[in-house]
């Protein structure tokens, strides 16, 4: 179960960059050319938003009770979670990143529900989004980051 869990939890990763790159678009598209707010991107937002939000709850069950989970792992004698690099991404680093970027693709979600001009909207719900993505591509266990590296597709 483990195993499988970690798959789809890396398998959203990729669902979450492609709809976050076409909020991203979408809202920058909205700003720049001054358009009307229109449902449909009510609705890639939301998607973004859904994805992240199942994405989190994944992580937060293996954050806490995963393979190396905070309360199924100890660490080895002498061992600081600070001090470990993989342990420090997985239990600090990569949990805090992504809950800080789930805010911002809410955050952004939310300028869909707001009374404030259209304009408004796009302009903010660009500038959530695109923190959000630069948050998530630095804090996503790439292949090339060494003992925290996983690969690029699940089971590769």
């Amino acid at each position: 179960m483990q195993t499988g869990l970690v798959h789809l939890h890396s398998l959203l990763r990729w669902i979450i960059l492609v709809l976050l790159v076409v909020s991203i678009i979408k809202s920058f598209a909205g700003w720049q050319g001054k358009k009307a707010f229109r449902p449909g991107d009510a609705k890639i937002w939301l998607f973004t938003m859904i994805s992240a939000h199942i994405t989190l709850l994944l992580g937060l069950y293996q954050w806490l009770a995963g393979r190396f989970g905070i309360l199924t792992t100890s660490l080895p004698e002498g061992i600081s979670v600070m001090k470990d690099k993989f342990y420090r991404f997985y239990w600090v680093e990569h949990p805090v990143g992504m809950i800080l970027a789930i805010v911002f693709i809410t955050l952004g979600r939310g300028m869909a529900k707001k009374i404030v001009s259209d304009e408004t909207k796009y302009k903010k719900a660009f500038i959530f989004f695109l923190v959000a993505l630069i948050i998530i591509l630095a804090t996503v266990p790439w292949p090339f980051r060494g003992i925290v590296g996983r690969p690029w597709f699940p089971g590769m």
